[in-house]
């Protein structure tokens, strides 16, 4: 798993235009493209328009809709003509990949209405490689993309998928594209861009996969960390991030989020949840900030974000805490978070029933 950049989108279009080069004497609209209702023609087209789509909302900031314009085909436009067009497009949005600063964020309505530029960059990925495969399918001839776009694809717009014994294949599977042993037919799929949170001082930017694999093994994560950072905890909550996507059962909602601070785009701790509210409705969040950041009400402030998020969801009632006895700092961020300390008889039940740590206060809110 490695970052996703305007050079990949450059070597997805290459491959692609291998595959069809071969194919350019055939009638693309003649030739139903896979199991798609559209004709080879206009898949190829279409590749085109997301191309452009992407890179346009990515380099005009758009963020309530795609910019209102359209791209059209010159008439009499040949596959080679078509192809070239791919290209070009393609190499539009790779140049707007390379030039978009990090924390821009652009629309994207699927699933949180934003993506940002690695988001745009896996998603024109996406695009090409899965509709070259449908054009090749309905022409009859072999396609098959480099294994490591696939998996980065996989890694970072695919976060809820279990990953299988070969990238291209689970890819595949996972777009209701063909059959993976052990795993029932995909017949809706949608890919997903991160969560980011806003909130006052900073964001919240949600932790893919590709991202907590970096983090578990000592690197930045992509991010630009304040001196000391990321802590350990945020490392130790990336390696459970990345048990629960092996496992497939990984939810990007409650998963690992990194503070990135607005005035300078510095990212100053990490906060998220344990796994997935149980069957009660309840989750555990925990949290740590750069020793640098502490002492100005940062994670006050980010508990206070994620938790209103998690309880405005029909699947969370409560959201609790478990601070070490001694640790009154962190007892106080939850307390002005809006957190209570649990009844005797719920820190009896939390021991007994639910194995909290002899030695953990229980802090909730609902």
């Amino acid at each position: 798993m490695r970052p996703i950049n305007g050079d990949d989108v450059i070597k997805a279009v290459a491959s692609c235009s291998a595959a069809l080069r071969t194919v350019l004497d055939r009638d693309w609209r003649a030739a139903r493209a896979g199991r798609l209702e559209w004709d080879c023609h206009t898949t190829a087209f279409h590749v085109a328009e997301a191309f452009i789509g992407y890179a346009a909302n990515l380099a005009g900031r758009a963020q309530d809709a795609y910019v209102p314009f359209e791209l059209t085909l010159d008439e009499g436009t040949d596959n080679a003509g078509l192809l070239h067009v791919i290209e070009t497009t393609g190499a539009l949005l790779a140049a707007t990949v390379r030039t978009a600063p990090p924390g821009v964020r652009a629309y994207h309505p699927y699933p949180f209405r934003s993506a940002d530029r690695v988001g745009f960059a896996a998603m024109g990925i996406a695009e090409v490689l899965l509709h070259t495969y449908d054009i090749a399918e309905g022409l009859g001839i072999p396609y098959e993309p480099p294994a490591d776009l696939a998996e980065s694809v996989l890694a970072w717009l695919f976060p809820h998928v279990q990953p299988g014994p070969a990238a291209w294949p689970t890819l595949l599977w996972a777009t209701g594209r063909g059959e993976l042993r052990g795993r029932d037919p995909v017949t809706e799929w949608r890919w997903q861009n991160n969560l980011v949170i806003p909130a006052e001082r900073f964001t919240l930017v949600g932790v893919r996969p590709a991202v907590a694999h970096d983090l578990q093994l000592g690197g930045d994560g992509g991010f630009d960390w304040l001196e000391g950072g990321p802590y350990e905890g945020t490392r130790e909550a990336s390696t459970y991030l990345m048990k629960a996507y092996e496992a497939g059962v990984h939810r990007p909602e409650f998963g690992v989020f990194v503070l990135v601070r607005h005035e300078d785009g510095r990212a100053i701790g990490g906060i998220g949840f344990h796994g997935v509210p149980d069957d009660d409705g309840r989750v555990e969040i925990g949290y740590d900030l750069v020793e640098g950041a502490r002492g100005e009400g940062y994670a006050t402030e980010a508990v206070r974000a994620l938790t209103e998020q998690a309880l405005a969801r029909e699947d969370v009632d409560l959201v609790f805490a478990c601070i070490e006895r001694d640790n009154t700092p962190s007892q106080r961020v939850v307390d002005r978070a809006g957190f209570t300390r649990a009844t005797v008889e719920e820190e009896r039940i939390a021991h007994e029933e639910h194995g909290l740590e002899g030695g953990l206060l229980l802090y909730t809110r609902r």
